[in-house]
């Protein structure tokens, strides 16, 4: 036997009408419930109040919208961890080595500067940026 589904406030109610001088037999054979479930809702709704039921209902549905929320955002972490972790990791770079689509070196070709006409400095500096962003700065002599 299927039975009807009662809301909170509608349980809050029928516990009421026992505080209202009727006995807990009467009622449940007016509404048509088990003692057992009438004693089962005094435990959970006992002591409350029909607007009390109202706000925990509406707490409980915001607290289920924010732990979406929140699982949708700690998801969106991990992909975006995941992401940063792949691409700055050593290896070849995306492109596949020093040229770009065969059109040429990726490095820009300038002009060179006139010759010095002082002390030459033998020192080589190199700087190169990483696929991830990172600097990196290598002297030789």
């Amino acid at each position: 036997m299927i039975g009807k589904r009662y809301t909170t406030e509608d349980k809050i109610r029928i516990l009421r009408e026992v505080d209202g001088g009727k006995t807990v037999q009467e009622v449940c054979r007016e509404k048509n419930i088990a003692e057992q479930t009438f004693y089962r809702w005094k435990r959970t709704f006992g002591m409350m109040d029909v607007s009390e039921a109202r706000q925990l209902k509406e707490l409980q549905k915001e607290n289920t919208e924010l732990k979406k929320m929140l699982a949708e955002s700690l998801l969106k972490n991990r992909v975006l961890e995941r992401y940063a972790k792949k691409s700055c990791e050593p290896g070849p770079s995306p492109s596949g080595g020093a040229t770009s689509d065969s059109s040429g070196p990726v490095f820009p070709t300038g002009r060179l500067s006139p010759p010095a006409t002082g002390p030459v400095n033998l020192r080589l500096s190199r700087s190169a940026t990483h696929h991830c962003g990172t600097t990196v700065k290598e002297t030789t002599a």
